[in-house]
């Protein structure tokens, strides 16, 4: 004989959680591969916000797909709808140490001689296997440019608050 399993709605009134479906439900928890809606916010250690879906659209996205950063990702494992929390994530677990093999020193004659080029600015780059990547210009001189290709947030410490809507 099989075994019977219950519903969604059964398991949750079973427990004496409040009948929402999918609440504390094991079948839609968010694992590697499940589909998730849900706002997000960024904010460095500081509160200094740096992205927000709150106010827009809920980002859509599969986990494990290379949408959100590895560690993010992590972050998601276990919730389930309905779960709101604020996470603190150091370095290591969020956009990575800042690496110093990341800043490279170019040529000047390898950029557009019309392209003005100042400290601060971001710049994309084509790598030689077609790969995209965005390089900040840390500094400019006569006959180089200093780029540094780490993430804009690596090496800082970052509040991650999400909002799950649906899995």
């Amino acid at each position: 004989m099989w075994p019977i399993r219950p519903s969604a709605w059964e398991r949750c009134c079973w427990y004496g959680t409040p009948c929402l479906p999918g609440r504390r439900d094991p079948d839609v928890q968010i694992g590697m591969g499940s589909r998730v809606t849900l706002h997000f916010a960024l904010r460095l250690a500081d509160g200094m916000p740096v992205e927000s879906s709150f106010e827009d659209e809920p980002v859509r996205f599969t986990l494990g797909d290379g949408t959100l950063d590895r560690g993010l990702e992590l972050a998601l494992l276990g919730l389930v709808p309905g779960d709101r929390q604020t996470l603190t994530l150091m370095p290591g677990q969020a956009f990575g140490t800042r690496d110093t093999a990341a800043l490279q020193r170019i040529e000047r004659t390898k950029f557009p001689a019309e392209l003005a080029l100042e400290a601060g600015q971001i710049i994309g780059f084509t790598a030689e296997d077609g790969t995209e990547m965005a390089g900040a210009v840390i500094e400019v001189e006569e006959q180089h440019v200093q780029v540094d290709f780490n993430h804009p947030l690596a090496g800082r410490e970052i509040e991650f608050e999400v909002q799950i809507l649906a899995v």
